[in-house]
């Protein structure tokens, strides 16, 4: 039974997708954005689960793949094809207003080729080369819950979110070393670990201050910190 554990933890992470898809589609952002959580919750225990019961499979693997192309590419996208369809457009976009939001999948399909990308670099064990595809879903979904009023007070949104959009699709495929919360001790002897715990201290302290909409800027100073210090760590 016991090696069915993981794959049942990952199926729940497929689920908590499909269920913020749902609620995104209905304009709930806030309620897709918490079952990303949750979605990014079962994400994180299947993979510990699977090492503690030494049950790690390529078909685990593979369906955790799947899985996040739902939690952390298509909700994300929902959430962001929802709010280009709300916000207001400057009159010469207005014609395009019944297509621009259907861009917003462009980054569901960036999402898929980072995860497949993913699978096959052995580059990846302590580290990310791109951006996680968790990390751009919580920015997306900070985004699109916290700055909903700067958002519609206007009418040049749309053009910021689709310039964004392009961004972190490019970022997630991009060859930029960014760290992973992984650590080969706990010890804070070296460089590395310093700047990983001052980034949690930071990212709690922000999140306890601004609460979702800290995220986004979590996410920002991530790619930051990544390509000032970690990318040279690596040259």
């Amino acid at each position: 039974m016991k090696k069915h554990i993981p794959n049942t933890i990952t199926s729940c992470n497929l689920i908590s997708g499909c269920i913020a898809t749902s609620f995104a589609f209905q304009g709930q952002l806030e309620t897709a954005l918490l079952w990303i959580v949750i979605g990014a919750a079962f994400d994180f225990f299947d993979g510990m689960s699977a090492r503690l019961l030494i049950v790690s499979s390529p078909i685990g693997k593979e369906l955790d793949s799947l899985a996040d192309v739902v939690t952390f590419g298509v909700a994300p996208s929902t959430m962001l094809f929802f709010t280009m369809k709300t916000v207001d457009y400057p009159a010469f976009l207005e014609q395009f207003r019944c297509l621009l939001p259907y861009t917003a999948f462009i980054m569901a399909a960036f999402s898929a080729l980072r995860l497949a990308k993913f699978n096959l670099d052995e580059r990846q064990a302590l580290g990310f080369i791109g951006m996680p595809t968790p990390a751009n879903a919580l920015f997306w979904g900070s985004v699109t819950v916290a700055y909903q009023g700067y958002l519609g007070a206007s009418a040049y949104s749309v053009l910021i979110l689709t310039v964004l959009m392009l961004l972190f699709s490019w970022l997630l495929i991009s060859e930029i070393p960014m760290f992973a919360l992984k650590f080969k001790h706990w010890g804070i002897d070296n460089s590395e670990n310093v700047i990983k715990y001052s980034f949690l201290v930071f990212s709690a302290a922000a999140i306890i201050i601004a609460k979702i909409a800290a995220i986004a800027v979590i996410i920002i100073m991530y790619v930051i910190v990544s390509v000032l210090v970690f990318r040279k760590k690596t040259h």
